[in-house]
């Protein structure tokens, strides 16, 4: 019997010993998932369920560098929303705006594509679309958002949006910084005519803060409305 306690001592030793290492390895998988997963929706705009500017700029770049000259960065920008904001229906309208566009601009994108909430009423979206096919998609975009919104009460809200896009074969490189300056200048360039702008050499050259056209408003403070 003492050897037969002998022969499985050790083994009995060896299960207490990956019981004991496996209790703290378990607890910090479960502790890294779990910051893991705090972290993946702490990049994600609470309203929108968007992509915030950070995560959306490191998608933006894969598909950029993945995808070269038929990738497609497009900003977007929604026209006159402070007044959305200061009418009857108030902010609870234009949280409801502001989650129809990113709805909108998601189902526009595809599940491929990467659409981010740069902050107030200012979207991002990176896709792949080839030459031939931007002046439809661009077109199709700015009439998908156009189209009316209903808030709470039934009430249909006119919205309206400017579209600016940029493209590494006509601006001759991935620099996702300087392709979202190019589609921001031209988004400008259209505002508030109903049509989106393909950004040109031109549009690459205007000054910018954090990707954003310098002088704009909240180019000193990241995240306000513009």
């Amino acid at each position: 019997m003492a050897s037969t306690a002998r022969v499985h001592a050790p083994a009995a030793n060896r299960a207490l010993l990956i019981t004991t290492l496996a209790v703290p390895l378990t607890g910090w998988t479960i502790h890294a998932v779990s910051l893991h997963r705090k972290l993946a929706t702490a990049r994600r705009d609470p309203l929108t369920g968007l992509l915030g500017r950070d995560g959306y700029t490191t998608r933006a770049r894969q598909i950029t560098d993945r995808y070269g000259d038929s990738a497609l960065v497009v900003l977007v920008d929604l026209d006159h929303f402070k007044q959305i904001n200061d009418g009857p229906g108030g902010h609870a309208a234009g949280d409801r705006v502001l989650a129809a566009t990113a709805t909108r601009l998601t189902a526009w994108a595809g599940s491929r594509g990467a659409v981010g909430r740069l902050g107030g009423d200012e979207f991002a979206v990176a896709v792949r679309i080839g030459p031939a096919r931007r002046e439809l998609r661009l077109n199709q975009l700015t009439q998908l958002l156009a189209q009316p919104v209903q808030i709470d009460d039934g009430v249909l809200v006119d919205v309206a949006a400017s579209v600016g896009a940029a493209s590494p074969d006509i601006l001759g490189t991935t620099d996702q910084s300087l392709l979202q300056r190019a589609a921001d200048a031209a988004m400008y360039a259209g505002k508030h005519t109903g049509r989106p702008v393909l950004a040109g050499p031109q549009h690459a050259m205007v000054p910018s803060i954090n990707g954003r056209r310098a002088g704009r408003q909240g180019t000193s403070t990241l995240g306000c409305a513009a």
